[in-house]
């Protein structure tokens, strides 16, 4: 095995900088500032991605929040190139980044990510969600292929040693979950429109019994700019007994009670583990895209993308506790009862007060506006608007990280389009305190973004190995980054 040999300097601007050998050749990565520093607040916590970088932290408040229209929206959609041969992921100081799987592939662009997609000649074609079994394999969804695929171990050049397809033939899957938790007998899958099981027992490299339907009837593909809004997570509540299904916003801001293709989007929904539909848990968050059982309080989290066309800096995304029966407010109000001006006040006999529990959407013609401003649940954590925060996950007490992220969140945040500077392209930590959030984030893992601007990785899914270790999906280089802590 090739050998790294690490040294490290002190920057002029506090900054580390590590330089190592490998193979035969010296290279050097800034690795950022320690977390230790002062919280970024106000206008100052708004940053372009050229102000990313590991350790700095941010807190953005309420208060903070401009007026809608305060600025143009724009289309700022970035064209992603091959990875330049001197861009690597940027990790705080201690840690080691190395390339676990795929980048064999030509980049991703908005222009591939489509209903129908074909399958790239390289490892992967659209790596997404990834999901860590009970014995350290690695299962990734690749939603444009439609297949799941394990990764297992290490070979001596620090990618997989095994890379096996567990299932095929699904119509972009992306949520995963291990039922039950302890010794799980069954995988489940969540595609755009269905959610199946498949027999597993531990150490399965493929599946060893044909999929079955647990609910065939979830809305379905929905594509808007920026992408997303088809994708659905799975996973189950701490006890079991419920199985928590999110789906994303059809629309920008489509009222639900005129707009009957809203009807049981923008919600999670709560079914049995056999797909019996119980009830829906939470509503208006514009879409969930990656959810997360808190393993100290036991709730349930969502990574949430916001919704689009009202500024620069409106709407922040977020990642949040989501608890049982609340309202974000989407699409008729945002960030704990702001309305949003192109939208009149929700129906009394509708989705408002009433969200989605019947079985087809209300007759709006019989709608009696209301008031729900004062039901709208501020977000734990406002992170950046247009981050596009997707995946998100707990670190566990037990990892090989310094004690610090015992606990605490990881969320990737795959890029802003609606917004003049560019954000996001990074994987950012949330530090938890006995499983609550204090507001604030820091950057963890950047560099997916060269000095001049342009974009060569988008970062999707996060998930931990079994060792500690965090692993990342990357879309827009078709990649698996491994993140390893090394010491000071």
């Amino acid at each position: 095995m090739r050998k790294l040999f690490y040294s490290t300097l002190v920057a002029a601007t506090g900054a580390a900088v590590f330089a190592y050998v490998h193979g035969s050749g010296l290279r050097t990565v800034q690795a950022g500032r320690q977390a230790s520093g002062p919280i970024s607040t106000g206008q100052s916590a708004f940053a372009d991605w050229n102000q990313q970088q590991p350790g700095a932290r941010r807190r953005i408040t309420l208060a903070d929040l401009p007026q809608p229209y305060a600025d143009d929206s724009v289309n700022n959609q970035p064209r992603v190139i091959a990875k330049p041969k001197d861009a690597w992921p940027i990790a705080p100081p201690g840690f080691k980044v190395t390339l676990y799987a795929g980048g064999d592939n030509a980049p991703m662009q908005r222009a591939d990510n489509k209903e129908y997609m074909t399958a790239a000649a390289g490892t992967f074609t659209m790596p997404r969600l990834m999901r860590t079994a009970p014995n350290g394999d690695i299962f990734l969804s690749d939603s444009g292929s439609g297949d799941i695929i394990v990764l297992r171990g290490m070979g001596a050049d620090g990618k997989a040693a095994t890379i096996e397809k567990f299932a095929t033939g699904l119509f972009h899957p992306f949520g995963i979950a291990f039922y039950p938790s302890e010794n799980p007998k069954w995988v489940y899958v969540a595609s755009t429109g269905n959610v199946v099981r498949y027999p597993y027992k531990t150490g399965d490299l493929h599946a060893s019994g044909p999929a079955e339907m647990l609910i065939p009837d979830i809305p379905g593909y929905k594509q808007l700019t920026g992408g997303g809004h088809w994708t659905r997570d799975v996973v189950f509540t701490k006890d079991g007994s419920k199985m928590l299904v999110s789906v994303g916003s059809g629309s920008n801001v489509d009222d639900p009670d005129t707009h009957a293709g809203e009807f049981h989007r923008a919600d999670v929904l709560a079914y049995t583990p056999e797909g019996k539909f119980l009830e829906v848990y939470a509503y208006g968050l514009r879409n969930c895209v990656g959810e997360a059982i808190n393993p100290v309080t036991g709730m349930l989290w969502c990574s949430t993308n916001e919704r689009d066309n009202l500024g620069n800096h409106l709407v922040p995304d977020y990642v949040t506790s989501v608890p049982e029966g609340s309202f974000f407010g989407w699409p008729w109000y945002y960030m704990g009862g702001h309305p949003d001006p192109r939208l009149p006040q929700p129906c009394a006999d509708g989705t408002g007060a009433n969200p989605q529990a019947a079985t087809e959407s209300p007759d709006p013609k019989s709608c009696k506006r209301v008031d729900m401003a004062k039901k709208v649940m501020t977000p734990d954590v406002l992170v950046q608007p247009h981050m596009a925060s997707l995946e998100m996950t707990f670190y566990p007490d037990s990892g090989e990280f310094p004690k610090q992220y015992d606990g605490d969140a990881f969320a990737a945040e795959h890029g802003s389009w609606n917004r003049a500077n560019r954000a996001g392209y990074e994987v950012i930590h949330i530090p938890m305190h006995n499983g609550k959030a204090d507001g604030s984030y820091e950057d963890f893992l950047t560099g997916f973004v060269t000095a001049d601007g342009q974009v060569w990785g988008r970062p999707v899914g996060v998930t931990v190995g079994k060792d500690g270790s965090l692993f990342v999906t990357d879309d827009g280089s078709r990649s698996v980054w491994h993140v390893t802590y090394v010491g000071k």
